[in-house]
């Protein structure tokens, strides 16, 4: 009698332990699974985020995506995990769009697929609740991924051209004669091509993911935080155009070699930090405007 109390009371034990070597081995399963489907893919994302300038600020991505979910996994552990079945329906959308990414050569897709599949995941394992819980870390991870060339294009020429629009548009109220040929500036000492790299785009991107970031960081109301996000753009690009005007100044004033070189690359630093300082009175003057409403409310 008392042996099978033993065994009685013994038992809920190794049921446990025999549910979570289960767990694991299906987490480690799925994990080894991912790497193999996904290893190249986010191999060739990493070398992207090396060689090309404009999507460097990927490194940062998951890294602050890891960091939302690390501190808000009190709330994701109390959460109730309900499996939903939904979650295989994502999955296979995910894998359909990596077999076409694949076969088609398109990165975007094959790389967008991996986030989508992360989200099917969850919802099979967890449930909407604990999905709709990191739709925010998880959406994030869009950011890593570069935009398709096509896209990127249809971008930036319109930048290059407001650019030099705004450009044509102050130097000659700054003294300076200027002739403007689409994105082609000629000024009386040289000409200045607004290119691709000059558009704005490195700086709009990256200031972008900065604003999220930082809104996260400073904030916790949405509307402040997609207010921040928004005002990048405009930011980046008004920022982007004054540098154009300032290297246009010191290319008839001072020394035409000024668009070249150190002083090219120091500009566009410069401009970009110009760009933060900007994000961050806002920041500050959003703050301030909720202080002063506090009290009325």
């Amino acid at each position: 009698m008392s042996h099978s109390l033993q065994l009685e009371s013994v038992s809920p034990e190794i049921a446990a332990v025999a549910q979570w070597r289960s767990g694991g081995l299906r987490v480690g399963v799925l994990v080894l699974l991912l790497i193999w489907l996904y290893s190249s893919i986010l191999f060739h994302l990493a070398i992207q985020w090396c060689r090309d300038p404009n999507f460097s600020h990927g490194f940062f991505v998951p890294v602050f995506s890891l960091f939302v979910l690390w501190c808000d996994r009190a709330r994701l552990l109390s959460l109730p995990r309900i499996p939903s079945s939904w979650g295989f329906v994502v999955i296979t959308v995910s894998l359909c769009l990596l077999i076409v990414g694949e076969l088609g050569a398109e990165l975007f897709l094959a790389r967008v697929s991996l986030i989508i599949l992360l989200g099917g995941l969850t919802l099979t394992f967890f449930g909407a609740n604990f999905l709709r819980a990191i739709l925010f870390p998880l959406s994030i991870l869009l950011l890593m991924i570069p935009i398709p060339a096509i896209v990127f294009s249809q971008i930036t020429f319109p930048m290059q051209i407001f650019a030099s629009k705004v450009a044509a548009t102050v130097l000659p109220w700054l003294g300076v004669p200027v002739l403007r040929e689409g994105n082609i500036i000629n000024l009386p000492s040289m000409s200045l091509e607004v290119v691709e790299a000059c558009s704005g785009i490195r700086s709009l991107l990256s200031l972008i993911t900065l604003a999220i970031i930082y809104g996260y960081v400073m904030t916790g109301k949405n509307l402040v935080r997609a207010t921040l996000a928004l005002a990048a753009i405009p930011i980046a690009i008004i920022t982007n155009s004054l540098r154009i005007v300032v290297t246009g100044l010191l290319v008839q004033y001072w020394n035409p070699d000024k668009a070249e070189g150190f002083f090219h690359i120091f500009s566009g630093w410069l401009v970009f930090l110009v760009s933060v300082a900007m994000l961050f009175l806002l920041q500050r003057a959003l703050a301030w405007g909720e202080k002063r409403e506090g009290p009325k409310s």
